[in-house]
């Protein structure tokens, strides 16, 4: 059986839990998320839409595209998700996991970086190929 973590917002509204292991894992430069989350860089998670449970009654759903379903609390703001439909994937937070050990893969859209990570970890430009990006890695 595979391990489910839970987390929460910071008022408790709305619960997550992911199950199993997540399918890629790392930090995101890219315009979009500094936007969404008033930070230099985001951490992400992926998992499969069916191994992903949101709930709570101020659950907040935003898209500004149609592509993208952004999630947080209602209430205090917590940035929980984001839910990519046309994929079948969720990105969740992964600090939001309590006690799960967060693992660095990969940088993604690290050409849009506003701060240097030169921590040895591979750097896409945008997003690997296997994605739909092109795959071009830049420099540590």
């Amino acid at each position: 059986m595979s391990e489910t973590y839970k987390g929460r917002c910071l008022c408790g509204a709305v619960e997550v839990a992911v199950t199993g292991p997540a399918i890629a894992e790392g930090f995101c430069h890219c315009h979009d998320c500094r936007a969404w989350s008033g930070a230099a860089v985001t951490s992400y998670a992926l998992w499969p839409a069916d191994a992903v449970t949101l709930t709570g009654e101020t659950l907040v759903n935003y898209s500004q595209t149609g592509l993208a379903h952004r999630k947080h609390c209602g209430t205090c703001g917590t940035l929980i998700a984001v839910s990519i439909p046309s994929t079948g994937i969720i990105d969740v937070f992964p600090h939001r996991l309590e006690g799960r050990p967060v693992s660095v893969r990969a940088h993604v859209h690290y050409a849009s970086r506003v701060v240097d990570m030169p921590d040895g970890v591979p750097k896409f430009a945008d997003l690997p190929a296997e994605a739909g990006g092109s795959g071009a890695m830049i420099e540590d």
